[in-house]
């Protein structure tokens, strides 16, 4: 399995808006503590964009983990959208999709994709509209999120719903644009070979890091510098050396950077049993599920 010397997350926003507190990056480089990219500066989804695209100039050694979903759920129904004559059967051609909908919209935003009658059908809406093809309950999910939940390595929700704290269907449309624009520049595994060099995308969840950490389930969230500490040091990392309050998505994006830097050379996440070919090429996994 090849080696990494950097180790990046990606703390990601579906909120509507230019800047965003909620986007942090953080890097783990070597042996050394996490970093912060431009500590206290609020990101724009365009400027995480030109971040990554410096690091293709630069040939960068690193592996990158997003946290938002590549994709929707496929295998079920061997469809993203059921019934809709556009519905693409690749993933490139799903974030192809999303563009070219959501063309309009600024700021890596996705209002012009959902407000198209075919794909509105398939989404959970705030105010309280359900689309006739949501599935009944918690919606359609992928693969991997129901391996996870049935391993108990994960809780999961659905990309479809978009309501509620714990929905990840916004971030994950605006970052599919994100996806769209890096597609044959910036490699994703599964979807892409492991290039011999250069930078690597991954989807990641940071809620495994805080589960590798030893903090309980449904009890993620660290906002405290000595808390992130603690949990850096179970991970085998050293100190971040915050003094006091930190912000939630900071300590995930640090905590997760050291996170995929200890796990990153375990081949058996390179290869977990339900990844198959049809999988890979259509709704992706994230990095860290076996």
């Amino acid at each position: 399995m090849r080696r990494f010397s950097h180790f990046t997350a990606i703390d990601w926003s579906g909120a509507r808006g230019a800047r965003h507190k909620g986007i942090a990056l953080a890097v783990a480089s070597g042996a050394a503590a996490p970093r912060l990219v431009h500590p206290g500066h609020v990101w724009s989804r365009g400027e995480v964009l030109a971040w990554l695209e410096s690091l293709l100039a630069a040939d960068a050694d690193m592996l990158i983990g997003f946290d938002f979903s590549a994709a929707f759920a496929f295998a079920d129904r061997d469809a993203y959208f059921p019934g809709w004559r556009d519905s693409p059967d690749r993933i490139r051609d799903l974030w192809a999709l999303v563009e070219r909908l959501a063309a309009g919209d600024p700021h890596h935003e996705a209002g012009g994709f959902l407000a198209h009658p075919e794909a509105r059908r398939h989404f959970r809406h705030p105010g309280g509209e359900v689309g006739d093809l949501f599935e009944p309950g918690a919606g359609r999910l992928r693969i991997v999120e129901h391996h996870q939940r049935a391993t108990r390595q994960a809780a999961s929700v659905s990309n479809f719903n978009l309501v509620g704290a714990a929905q990840v269907g916004k971030a994950s449309l605006s970052g599919m644009r994100l996806l769209h624009r890096l597609a044959g520049r910036l490699p994703l595994w599964p979807v892409d070979p492991v290039p011999a060099r250069g930078p690597l995308l991954v989807e990641i969840y940071t809620s495994l890091a805080a589960r590798a950490a030893g903090m309980a389930p449904g009890r993620s969230k660290i906002r405290d510098g000595a808390a992130l500490d603690a949990a850096l040091a179970a991970l085998g990392s050293p100190p971040a050396s915050f003094v006091g309050p930190i912000s939630d998505h900071a300590s995930d994006a640090l905590l997760t950077a050291a996170w995929l830097r200890a796990i990153a050379s375990d081949t058996a996440l390179w290869s977990p049993a339900p990844l198959t070919d049809a999988v890979a090429r259509t709704e992706g996994w994230t990095f860290g599920i076996i």
